[in-house]
């Protein structure tokens, strides 16, 4: 009887730390815009840089009751690409894409791809995602991201797309 006591104790306290843990977990949203130029040749790797994202990292985790320093990590939960032009298009032109991560001071990491883009793919595209810790690159106050793709098809015109970027962040429970 005391070892049934004991594992009902065990799980019950268990099941507290789940759910107050849940209480410091919480996501980042952060969008930005990248352009494809209209080009004549394929597959040649087009490069291209976004504007700077600022992470608003401080009031973003004071939001949230918490502080850098109390993060314990920060993956990224998801990358979708909606192309915002030209109308009525889609992403099967490009044969693969790659986004990286680019912070002041550290070492550019690989962030979302789709290798290869499937032919049936609409205006709005879902990149797989790295789930290494990315909680240095988002505390900074800005970061930016480098587009590395490549097209299997003529585009005559620019395709500018939008890129969310959906952060899961885990902050430390009561500071322990």
């Amino acid at each position: 009887m005391k070892n049934l006591l004991l594992v009902a104790m065990v799980a019950f306290a268990f099941a507290a730390c789940e759910k107050i843990d849940k209480l410091t977990q919480f996501s980042l949203d952060y969008t930005t815009e990248a352009t494809i130029p209209g080009t004549s040749g394929l597959n040649i790797p087009i490069i291209m840089n976004t504007p700077q994202t600022t992470t608003n990292a401080e009031q973003k985790f004071s939001i949230n009751d918490t502080r850098k320093d109390m993060i314990e990590e920060i993956y990224l939960e998801e990358v979708i690409l909606n192309l915002k032009s030209p109308s009525g298009e889609d992403f099967s032109f490009l044969e693969d894409i790659t986004i990286y991560i680019n912070a002041d001071g550290l070492p550019e990491r690989e962030l979302a791809w789709k290798r290869p883009v499937p032919d049936n793919t609409g205006s709005v595209l879902t990149l797989d995602v790295s789930k290494t810790d990315a909680q240095e690159y988002i505390k900074k106050d800005e970061f930016t991201l480098r587009v590395q793709a490549t097209t299997d098809e003529v585009i005559q015109q620019d395709h500018t797309f939008e890129i969310y970027t959906k952060f899961f962040v885990d902050a430390k429970i009561l500071g322990v």
